[in-house]
């Protein structure tokens, strides 16, 4: 059995892309030396023997001589720095066109045909906004109104927040797919309807990171398509099957942390998880000779990276690096281990939004010497090499 393995440290950039500036970001944007340098320096080991120290001079990240992994720096071909425009590309779809952003709210005609179809009576905000802090700001009036709370960001995104012991969370969901569908029909090019599930703790909201759901644009046909329609399994982990729009999955889990995402991971790789439970109703097992299990590991970005937490990132970066001795142990002669970067999010530069950065690539498997990649072009390239694996 050939297994590709795929984790996603997400926004884990490495440095401005050259034309950062249409995307309003700064060339000194550099996510992963930031967080290095604040943190003077991280303590993560087994990323360094894979060889990350080597692609650039990281703060506390040693270089080796006798990297495990190829290593090496990717550049994106898409116009975006957004999770589905990277995770997209990874699976060897470009996408040309940026999606749309909308810094002044979205247009009154969208919000009054929400308003009609989902019959919440109202939204509150409609503006680009950060998340923890505008559920936190209109709080008091969402229960005065039960109005869900609407907002944008620098990326293309339409998110929807509520108190779920108010609100069902049912119904938050409803919501997102009726946004999902008046977004479609109106051609306004959004990436994603993210439902953000709060509620009341200690007496502060908090957003409920497991019951995040994202409503992606369906992508056109993509590597997962190829695996799955020859019968083969596509384990998404984290928020794999919502940034695909379950296309070209079989099987997939929802993860609350990044802690919970490497277990599963670690679990998928032992072949210790109960596909039974997580299967997609139309896969029909098949005995086919090669499998992908793809994980996206979002506290970086989520937690860390938008709410400019340099020390929350890198502690989160040392977590997952404690995680790679049991994964790469557990891995057989016959696994491919691909660990990268969808964009990136540096928390100690102005601002909360994406930053458009070059991404790391560690490829790694128990046959091969680690060696220099140099500068890829393309995140599709992580689809080259899982087909060169598998096929």
């Amino acid at each position: 059995m050939k297994r590709a393995i795929v984790v996603v440290i997400d926004s884990m950039g490495i440095g401005a892309m050259e034309d950062c500036r249409d995307f309003n970001d700064v060339p000194e944007c550099n996510t992963l030396k930031h967080v290095c340098e604040f943190n003077g320096g991280l303590n993560v080991p087994n990323l360094s023997k894979m060889g990350l120290g080597n692609i650039q001079d990281f703060k506390g990240i040693a270089k080796t001589n006798t990297p495990t992994a190829r290593y090496g720096t990717m550049i994106e071909k898409s116009k975006g720095k957004d999770t589905t425009t990277g995770h997209w590309e990874f699976m060897g779809l470009i996408n040309e066109k940026p999606f749309a952003t909308y810094p002044e709210g979205f247009p009154d005609e969208l919000i009054e045909k929400f308003i009609k179809e989902t019959g919440c009576g109202g939204v509150l905000a409609n503006i680009p906004a950060s998340g923890t802090a505008i559920i936190e700001k209109l709080n008091n009036e969402h229960h005065a109104t039960k109005f869900p709370i609407v907002y944008t960001s620098a990326d293309s995104v339409f998110q929807i927040a509520l108190d779920t012991d108010m609100i069902p969370l049912q119904t938050l969901y409803k919501w997102c797919e009726i946004a999902r569908k008046l977004l479609d029909e109106g051609d306004y090019n959004v990436s994603r309807v993210i439902a953000r599930p709060y509620k009341i703790i200690d007496g502060k909201p908090t957003r409920i990171s497991k019951d995040r759901r994202d409503y992606s644009m369906v992508p056109k046909h993509t590597l997962l398509n190829d695996i799955k329609d020859s019968g083969a399994k596509v384990i998404g982990i984290g928020k794999i099957e919502d940034i695909f729009s379950k296309a070209g999955i079989t099987h997939a889990v929802h993860t609350g942390s990044n802690k919970e995402g490497l277990e599963l991971t670690l679990k998928a790789v032992r072949n210790e998880l109960d596909l039974d439970s997580i299967a997609y109703p139309d896969y029909v097992k098949k005995d086919m000779p090669y499998e992908m299990i793809f994980t996206n590991l979002v506290d970086t970005d989520m937690l860390y990276g938008h709410r400019n937490d340099a020390a929350g990132y890198g502690r989160a970066i040392e977590e997952i690096d404690t995680y790679l001795p049991a994964i790469t142990g557990s891995m057989t002669e016959d696994d491919l281990l691909i660990i990268t970067a969808d964009h990136g999010c540096d928390p100690c530069v102005e601002g909360t939004d994406h930053t458009r950065e070059k991404v790391p690539v560690l490829v790694y498997d128990k046959k091969e010497q680690g060696r220099d990649l140099g500068t890829l072009i393309g995140f599709d390239n992580v689809a080259n090499f899982v087909k060169e694996w598998l096929f």
